[in-house]
């Protein structure tokens, strides 16, 4: 996935959800907009790097959008959580994801469901069953270990128990995390953030719901972050 082109500043604060101050190369303070409602734990330290791009809009009243973070440890993380579904469409019609390869249509944002969803994609293939793949997103790292969620997440519980019901009716039913992250080689739930989540998660594993994980890669030009990618999967290190 291509990345818009791209400026550098230092980040200084994050207020009202979906603002962020930071300190251009001149001095100058500058207010940008951010798309990540979520915790964006471990992904928002003061002095921090800030990868941001200018849409040039002139509707906008802030047309600068937080992109990526590079962190002290020189990780890069992709906190525009609008870009994670962009990223998983491009690997599911590269055929990246080979858990998914075999199905030759994909359909993105449909209803289905008890609980008034919309999966982020319902693949289709010639003999195949229907697959509901729901995108999750990796931004939270400790130790090498990509983890989710961040925050406490009853929107990702909600998406579980759907899924659970499809596998139920004789449908495939996936969880894909997507690494937005490239520090990471295993992969486990935040238990201690939201044990809730990881109770349903293991279970609906148990019923044969398929979780699958994938690492992701930045591309640089003369160190300026270009693309993000999803390369292989990486192993679930469930306790």
């Amino acid at each position: 996935m291509r990345l818009p082109p791209l400026q550098a500043a230092k980040f200084i604060r994050r207020y009202k959800r979906f603002m962020a101050d930071v300190e251009l190369a001149n001095g100058n303070i500058l207010t940008i907009h951010c798309a990540n409602t979520g915790a964006m734990t471990g992904c928002a330290e003061k002095g921090d790097t800030v990868w941001y791009s200018d849409s040039k809009s002139t509707t906008r009243k802030y047309p600068c959008s937080w992109e990526l973070t590079e962190l002290s440890n020189g990780n890069l993380v992709c906190i525009n959580t609008h870009r994670s579904n962009q990223l998983v469409q491009e690997a599911l019609q590269n055929k990246v994801i080979k858990e998914l390869a075999g199905y030759s249509e994909i359909y993105p944002e449909v209803k289905y469901g008890e609980e008034n969803s919309r999966i982020d994609f319902l693949l289709k293939g010639e003999g195949l069953p229907d697959c509901y793949v729901e995108v999750k997103s990796i931004t939270l790292v400790k130790n090498n270990i990509g983890m989710f969620p961040d925050a406490v997440t009853t929107r990702g519980q909600k998406h579980v128990r759907e899924l659970l019901a499809m596998k139920k009716r004789g449908h495939r039913a996936v969880v894909l995390f997507a690494g937005l992250h490239n520090g990471f080689d295993c992969f486990k739930t935040a238990e201690y953030i939201d044990p809730d989540y990881d109770k349903l998660l293991r279970q609906a594993i148990k019923e044969g719901v398929e979780v699958y994980a994938y690492a992701g890669k930045f591309d640089k030009i003369q160190e300026i972050p270009t693309a993000l990618s999803l390369t292989e999967v990486v192993p679930l290190c469930f306790n």
